[in-house]
């Protein structure tokens, strides 16, 4: 019944469309109940030929084989994905212990790539941390270099011009020499310093002719009327002898020494060496021996309690001597008990790059030392650039007396000091230097000379004279040398 209701219902929607429509109901041949429903064709006007009908026929039964072929296939993939979805669950489970310790084989390797990515880290911020102070020195010492550089400008410029002044100018009359000078030789005139007319440019020099003062020996070099002892006037400078290089640049000026009057524990051959290149310099080589310092192998450092500057300290009766950075300040540090012992400032006195050597380095104060004791030279605002000596007591640093000269302390190299004499040296770079200036603390006078002098480096930057062995110890562009000297016995 419900298949005759459904058909009916079929019969029925499908008659909507249709313009007639007949419901016939009787027997077949065989006496069964047959029901006929019969409707016209809405498009067609005669029913199809057996031909059409076929064509029809297997249109769709293609259609239907094509439905089923995609059917299968669909089907199949279903199977497939139903298989492998069974696979992924079972392997879920006999799976976890083997992926457990998977993970934890590459926890471990993540672990230890990140320690040693934080080593790296660390590396490179300790790295880092180096290159900024590095950076932070070159740069001061960048600042002090351009400082110099602008100090030598102005310094060129104030010669220029007051060279352009003198060539429109005449020079006034020298005096005669006085009877106590060495033949051939002239004193200084006495300039006025309100004028600024210093030495380098308004005095005569006058050659030393060796042949009227010495008498040479049969090999050749000079020596004094009764051998080397005793005080005496400087008459002939020897080549340099080179001792020890430095080997970086904090060696491209310094200074080096020996004690004149050693003390205990020290001796004769005890050396001591500041490299002078850079800022808060505070370190001091100190060497036994004089092997030991030939070699580079100190056997003490001190670590100065304050900066130094330039190149000016000696070594004296036990202690060293220095100017302070960045003051007028002279400190006595004594190198056997490491403390500072006395602390003086020098009235006056330009500091840091007010009245330096020609070369300049802060080369403002430096110390010296002959056979009487202790010296330092200097310059002050008075004097308008002038040298001015003084004499030290070695204890507590007290001036003892005072001579104001008449050489223009910028326009030499170097100074040292033997037998109360002061000398200085032309040049700092020249080959063939001289020493070209004498000033007298016994008469209060000066004169010019031109003992020949050897920049063998040609960058001398101390020069200081060292009484118990008779030799001028030098720092010449890296190199430690000393230099043979003789004297005219007074």
């Amino acid at each position: 019944m419900p298949a005759l209701q459904l058909l009916f219902l079929a019969c029925l929607v499908w008659g909507m469309g249709a313009r007639t429509a007949q419901f016939r109901k009787a027997n077949d041949r065989s006496g069964r109940c047959q029901y006929t429903f019969t409707v016209a064709s809405p498009n067609e006007s005669n029913c199809p030929r057996e031909d059409q009908a076929m064509s029809a026929i297997q249109d769709l039964q293609r259609d239907s084989s094509i439905q089923h072929a995609d059917l299968e296939s669909t089907k199949a993939r279903v199977r497939s994905l139903e298989s492998l979805l069974h696979q992924m669950t079972l392997g879920r489970v006999t799976g976890t212990q083997e992926a457990q310790e998977g993970l934890q084989g590459q926890l471990g390797a993540l672990r230890r790539e990140q320690d040693r990515l934080e080593t790296q880290t660390r590396d490179l911020e300790v790295a880092y941390n180096n290159l900024l102070r590095d950076k932070s020195a070159l740069e001061e010492e960048k600042s002090q270099l351009e400082q110099e550089n602008e100090d030598l400008a102005r310094r060129l410029e104030s010669s220029s011009q007051e060279v352009a002044r003198l060539r429109r100018g005449q020079c006034p009359p020298t005096q005669y020499p006085s009877q106590d000078m060495l033949p051939g030789s002239r004193e200084v005139s006495q300039w006025n310093l309100d004028t600024l007319a210093f030495q380098e440019l308004k005095s005569e020099l006058t050659e030393v002719p060796a042949s009227q003062i010495l008498k040479e020996n049969p090999s050749g070099q000079p020596r004094s009327k009764e051998g080397d002892k005793g005080c005496g006037v400087l008459v002939w400078v020897g080549e340099p002898v080179t001792l020890r290089t430095a080997e970086t640049i904090a060696g491209k000026y310094g200074v080096w020494m020996r004690d004149p009057k050693p003390t205990h524990p020290y001796t004769q051959e005890s050396t001591w060496r500041i490299d002078t290149v850079g800022t808060e310099i505070r370190q001091v080589f100190e060497y036994s021996q004089i092997s030991q310092f030939e070699q580079g192998y100190p056997s003490k450092v001190h670590v100065l309690p304050r900066a130094l500057e330039s190149t000016g300290a000696v070594v004296y009766a036990g202690s060293l001597y220095f100017q302070g950075a960045e003051s007028r300040t002279v400190v006595r540090y004594e190198l056997d008990t490491e403390t500072v012992k006395a602390e003086k400032e020098i009235p006056g006195a330009g500091y840091h790059g007010q009245f330096p050597y020609a070369w300049g380095g802060y080369t403002d104060i430096d110390l010296a030392v002959d056979e009487s004791g202790l010296w330092v030279i200097y310059s002050t605002e008075e004097t308008k650039g002038a040298i001015v000596l003084s004499k030290l007591n070695p204890e507590n640093l007290e001036l003892e007396r005072t001579w104001e000269t008449n050489i223009r302390k910028q326009s030499v190299a170097n100074a040292f000091v033997i037998c109360g004499i002061l000398y200085t040296v032309s040049s700092y770079s020249s080959a063939r230097a001289t020493v070209n200036f004498a000033y007298d603390t016994n008469t209060g006078t000066s004169k010019t000379l031109t003992i020949p002098f050897t920049n063998r480096y040609k960058y001398s930057s101390m020069i200081d004279y060292n009484p118990l062995e008779r030799k001028l110890f030098a720092w010449d562009n890296f190199n430690m040398v000393t230099y043979d000297i003789k004297l005219l016995e007074m």
